[in-house]
């Protein structure tokens, strides 16, 4: 196969080499933003009278042939074509004649491939936004349900304050709002055409890439000719923030992994997204979880690895650039999976409230209660602090929680309680009191969970 740049050359292309170099094994999935694209750039090239309206209409429809033949399987792409841009020009070349041959003027496949790319990438932070959305819906329906289902908050992961599941639940619902607000803001850089830039500085034709522009649905053009070939920032910042996206998914998981032992049996996950043992017939993995969390490494690198690749890059183009897209697909890949897995995941959990409630009695989870009812009693908080710490010593040695302390024995360390410290020791009161917005207190809680849907459906 003749190259569409073979013009220069006088020997073929080595074969290891044509492999080397192809990329259509990947950028494949591309096409129908590259024929998009094209689309709008013939409409353009006619309007502007680079070629005539008759042209322009036979290669759209061309164009629109080859994407139907694509998307019912009939097509083979062509290593030797090197990728899907030059693929899909053959393809048009074959099918219409000469007039397919016109399709490339005022354009280069540099500032071909960066259009395709971001048209690609607006697709996807669109859907993973939507994952995002669905995702804090089902957080919410799952927190409307626990707003009373009282369990220790931890800090190093040791029991620390008693909360409610709601209210733990809601945490995540802000951090995967930070994903969302971190996509759209990326989204709005990528929003940017790069069509019309050529290889690197421009073209003498006299086009319209604001035609472009509106055609395709891009927000803005670019201003400069040189970075809009050489640009791969938007690429590095959605993989950014797919990572963080990954992380706040990996600290989840752990949690239900740590949950769904026997060790803490808050919860139990269901049969449908849990795996056995080969050789412990008791056993019931989580699985799922393990393997988002393990998934959180390779978006890391992938981050990594475009860092890398642009580090040492002078401008415009240069054919490292090519690495972008397996570590840019990848991300998008991983994070869509994981997203699409968790969500059931988490709907279908069966939690154990009671085995909560236990625990958060556990573990003098409410001591911080005590002290804040002893510096009421106007005890200055720091010997406060001192005497409640005293009397959990002491409790430690009796094997007894706080609230199972005698009023004489708390009095040995906290001359000022009273009767009424035991309402104060009630563990569902200790949460109830912590009414402070973001608290998680059921009215609270319930406050929050009105906000974030508002927030959702707007």
């Amino acid at each position: 196969m003749s190259k569409l740049w073979g013009g220069r050359f006088q020997k073929d292309t080595d074969r290891l080499v044509e492999d080397f170099h192809s990329s259509i094994s990947f950028d494949r999935r591309l096409y129908r933003h590259d024929i998009r694209g094209s689309q709008a750039h013939a409409r353009m090239l006619a309007r502007q009278g680079i070629i005539s309206q008759e042209e322009a209409e036979l290669i759209v429809r061309g164009l629109e042939e080859i994407l139907a033949d694509i998307e019912a399987g009939r097509v083979e792409f062509a290593v030797e074509a090197e990728d899907i841009h030059m693929n899909i020009e053959q393809l048009l070349t074959r099918r219409i004649g000469p007039v397919g041959k016109k399709l490339h003027t005022a354009r280069s496949r540099n500032d071909q491939v960066a259009l395709d790319v971001r048209m690609y990438l607006k697709d996807e932070i669109d859907a993973i936004v939507g994952l995002l959305k669905k995702l804090q819906h089902t957080l919410l329906d799952l927190a409307e349900e626990h707003c009373e289902t009282v369990m220790p908050g931890y800090t190093h992961l040791q029991r620390a304050q008693p909360v409610t599941l709601a209210h733990h639940l809601l945490a995540y619902v802000q951090m995967f709002w930070r994903d969302v607000e971190r996509l759209l803001d990326c989204r709005r850089r990528t929003d940017v055409l790069p069509l019309g830039a050529g290889a690197l500085a421009g073209t003498t034709f006299p086009l319209d890439p604001h035609f472009v522009a509106g055609e395709l649905g891009f927000a803005a053009v670019a201003e400069n000719s040189l970075d809009a070939v050489s640009d791969r920032d938007f690429a590095v910042e959605f993989v950014a923030a797919a990572a963080i996206i990954m992380m706040h998914l990996s600290r989840f998981c752990e949690e239900i992994v740590l949950w769904s032992s026997a060790e803490f049996g808050f919860i139990e996950l269901d049969d449908a997204y849990s795996t056995g043992s080969s050789m412990m017939p008791q056993k019931k993995n989580p699985d799922v979880a393990e393997l988002i969390r393990g998934k959180t490494g390779r978006v890391y690198g992938d981050l990594q690895a475009l860092l890398t690749m642009l580090k040492g890059l002078p401008l415009a183009y240069n054919k490292d650039m090519q690495e972008d897209k397996e570590a840019l697909f990848d991300a998008v890949d991983t994070v869509k999976k994981c997203l699409a897995v968790f969500i059931p995941m988490v709907s279908t959990m069966r939690v154990r409230k009671e085995r909560m409630l236990a625990a958060a009695r556990e573990g003098f989870t409410n001591a911080t209660d005590l002290a804040d009812y002893l510096v009421r009693k106007g005890v200055p908080f720091r010997e406060a602090h001192a005497q409640v710490g005293k009397m959990v010593l002491y409790a430690l040695g009796e094997g007894k929680a706080l609230e199972d302390l005698s009023l004489e024995e708390m009095r040995q360390f906290a001359p000022a309680v009273e009767e009424d410290v035991y309402r104060a020791l009630d563990i569902r009161r200790c949460v109830a009191a912590r009414r402070v917005l973001g608290g998680p207190a059921p009215e609270a809680v319930r406050q929050a969970i009105s906000r974030a849907r508002a927030r959702l459906d707007f």
